[in-house]
């Protein structure tokens, strides 16, 4: 029962590292851009989630709806003030410049007085509350979790599958310049997509901000879900909620099990191991090119 308890656990924390992966997989798959920002943008949701119920005194869900569409045009504005003029240059300056941003953000974040040097806690309807399914128990904040996450990957399958947007979107991604002379409008896909890859942060942000705290430096936790992202492949959004999956339950058994210090390391061997056996990731696809 407590290895249950555990996997639980884990897959409840994989869940939140899996759509900061999804985030990072969709910005990759419409720019061929690595965004190492997107931590930092699941922070500024948080931030926006507790602004709104403390500051605003919004009531939590009008809260959430606010925090969710204040991302997402935050994220469409970022892709055109910041990272669309310097398309076309090398990889590694658009790189910096993501980094860069995650550093304004956080730093941002911090210059707020009594705000943002200080850990918060998100008032939520259903914390501290705990379900018990026999020598089970269950954190109400766990199951939130997983269910939301499983509800949004359906809603993206839909989107994707189902839509002329969605469609739009994968046909950019997989060849932009044949999806411009077909008549898509490239450059505003890359846009929504921005914005939806800051929604899907800050879903990720309101999600952990009652397990743990609301604090300038939670962004830190991106680079656990970059990790996520290679394991499933990079350019698979399946992939993305599978590696978060597999990082979160190895991350909490590592700390039960192992001793100390092992649990801050696993998802980087994890990751070591999978490019040693699958380089590719579990749904990453072969890619070749001439030369």
């Amino acid at each position: 029962m407590q290895f249950v308890q555990l996997v639980i656990s884990g897959v409840a924390l994989g869940c939140i590292y899996g759509l900061i992966a999804l985030g990072f997989v969709l910005i990759y798959k419409a720019t061929e851009t690595v965004n190492f920002a997107q931590g930092e943008l699941m922070m500024l949701g948080a931030f926006c989630g507790l602004a709104g119920s403390t500051l605003l005194g919004f009531p939590f869900w009008v809260s959430v709806l606010g925090t969710l569409a204040a991302m997402a045009l935050f994220g469409v504005l970022t892709e055109r003030l910041v990272i669309r003029p310097i398309l076309g240059q090398p990889a590694f300056s658009i790189v910096m410049l993501t980094i860069g941003i995650g550093y304004v953000a956080r730093g941002a974040i911090t210059m707020i007085p009594t705000i943002g040097t200080e850990t918060h806690t998100l008032p939520v309807p259903y914390k501290d509350q705990v379900w018990r399914l026999g020598e089970l128990v269950l954190s109400a904040e766990q199951v939130v979790v997983i269910g939301v996450t499983a509800v949004l990957c359906a809603l993206l399958y839909a989107m994707f599958r189902f839509t002329r947007l969605g469609i739009a979107m994968q046909a950019a991604s997989q060849n932009q310049l044949a999806a411009y002379y077909m008549g898509i409008p490239v450059k505003r896909l890359n846009g929504l997509v921005w914005g939806l890859a800051a929604l899907v942060a800050a879903i990720a942000g309101l999600l952990l901000a009652p397990i743990t705290f609301v604090y300038a430096n939670m962004g830190f936790i991106g680079l656990k879900a970059f990790p996520a992202a290679v394991v499933g492949g990079f350019g698979s959004l399946p992939g993305a909620i599978v590696g978060g999956l597999i990082i979160g339950v190895v991350e909490s058994l590592a700390g039960f099990y192992l001793p100390e210090g092992f649990k801050d390391t696993a998802a980087y061997i994890v990751v070591l191991v999978m490019l040693m056996v699958k380089p590719n990731g579990l749904f990453g696809e072969k890619l070749r090119k001439k030369v």
